[in-house]
Order: structure tokens, then sequence, then C-alpha cells
């Protein structure tokens, strides 16, 4: 028996990847975050599954019926939104049962900040603007930031920022981010990336905060920085004429030996 995280993606049910579908397929039971991962996803549980929805239980009620399950012999697909190794609370989970002795996978899922950048058709990382992406948050009634990170010091680096949890504290963000990034930085918030009623605002820093409509709260995704207005980069040396393509291994079965440094 085994208790499978899956990440259930930012919540198009299709955004689910082959490996996640074919263990939800072949649990008998399965805990899901209702909050966020949508109903759809459940369609591919086996007949007669226990289904159960976790939003309104709390840690040791959710271990419980992974104990349960355990107990009769019964895997379990235990499913989070977006990927897992982000705000999912999956450490806790797995902290208990390391302590149980049950056995567990982790089965990555599409996280909401690659699902807003395809929303955008953007790339996040483009050369000579940002080569690096910032994913934090602001403190919420849930989590307290940590002393030593703070937000003013991840905007100093101007790299892009994707701001998860955070768009009740937007006045906060933009007085924080503003000395750094400038007034005319821009800025996009993605609400309910991927979901059918998606809606994204794209605006400035000096103009964020009278652009956002009322309604868009919880599940909005705040990204700021230079890349977003998608203008200005450098061309990746990647595919220019000249650059040495002679360590580039020619397909996805090329063994590791044929890998180089320089393919950078």
């Amino acid at each position: 028996m085994s208790v499978h995280f899956i990440g259930a993606g930012p919540g198009a049910a299709d955004l689910l990847t082959l490996r996640g579908r074919d263990l939800i397929a072949s649990c008998p039971v399965c805990l899901y975050a209702g909050s966020l991962v949508p109903r759809e996803v459940l369609a591919h549980c086996p007949p007669g599954a226990r289904i159960v929805n976790t939003a309104p239980l709390d840690l040791d009620a959710i271990m419980a019926e992974i104990t349960s399950a355990h107990g009769a012999g019964h895997d379990v697909a235990r499913l989070h939104s977006g990927d897992l190794s982000l705000w999912s609370a999956m450490g806790e989970q797995l902290r208990r049962l390391r302590s149980l002795g049950i056995p567990y996978t982790v089965t990555p899922g599409v996280p909401s900040f690659a699902a807003a950048a395809a929303a955008l058709g953007a790339e996040l990382t483009l050369p000579g603007l940002a080569q690096s992406v910032v994913l934090t948050r602001t403190p919420g009634r849930a989590s307290a930031m940590p002393e030593h990170e703070r937000l003013a010091s991840f905007a100093a680096t101007r790299a892009t920022l994707a701001l998860h949890l955070s768009i009740q504290n937007l006045g906060r963000v933009v007085a924080e981010v503003t000395p750094h990034y400038g007034p005319d930085c821009p800025v996009a918030i993605v609400w309910r990336a991927s979901w059918p009623d998606q809606r994204i605002i794209r605006a400035t820093l000096a103009s964020v905060e009278a652009t956002l409509p009322e309604g868009i709260a919880r599940t909005a995704l705040i990204l700021i920085g230079p890349a977003l207005a998608g203008e200005g980069f450098d061309e990746s040396c990647l595919y220019a004429a000249d650059y040495d393509r002679r360590y580039r291994p020619q397909s996805a079965e090329s063994p590791w030996s044929e890998w180089s440094e320089h393919d950078d």
C-alpha cells in the first residue's frame, strides 16, 4: 500500500500528467483538495472508489483517512492543486507518513505560475532582461514569512517576480517593489489560470491598483518584471547561426556522456 501524492495542475482538467491520471485510476481511495481541484479530474477514479473532499478536514482527520486505507491495504491517490513542491502542505503529511512507516510517492504537476505565463503567451526569462524567476508570497493567515525573506530584497534583483497568495496585499506589494522596478514596470494578474473563467489584467505598477476589477481574489497570481513587456530583449545565442552545436545531443535518447556544459 502506498499514498500517491499527485499534483493535479492549476485548474484545467486536462493539465494532468499521464502518470497522475494512471495513478488516480489505480487507487481505490482518493483524497482531493476540493476547493481547488476540479471535479472533472475525479472522473479518472475507478468505479466504487472512496472519494473524500479534504477541504473541510484538518490534518488529523486526513491522516485518519490514510491510516484507515493503509490498514485495509488500499492505495491512496492524494490530490493537491498545482505542483506539490510549492505551498501544498504536503511536507507535514509526509512527515507523519514517515513516522508511521507508510510508503508514499510524489508525482509533480503543472504549477500555477507556468499556467499563468502560458495564458499571457510570455517567456519569463528573456535574455538581457531577466534570467531568474522568484516564486514567493506575502504573509497570510496560514503562514508568516521568515524574517530573511523580504519582498524588497527579491525586487532588488529585478528578476521576474511571481507572487502567489498575495492579491489581498496588492497595495503593499506595489509600495515595496516600485522603488526597484519603477512605476512603468509591467504587471500581469492572472486569476484562475487555465480555468474556464480565467481572467487576465495587464497594467503597470503605477496603474495596477486602479485597474484591478472587483471580485479578483484568492487564486490570482501577480507577475511583475520587465520581461512581461516582451520587448527590448536580446536574441538567445541558442539558435544563432554561429553557435557551436558540436556538444548538443541530437535526440533525447542521446547518452548523458554526450552532454556538455558548452551546450548552455
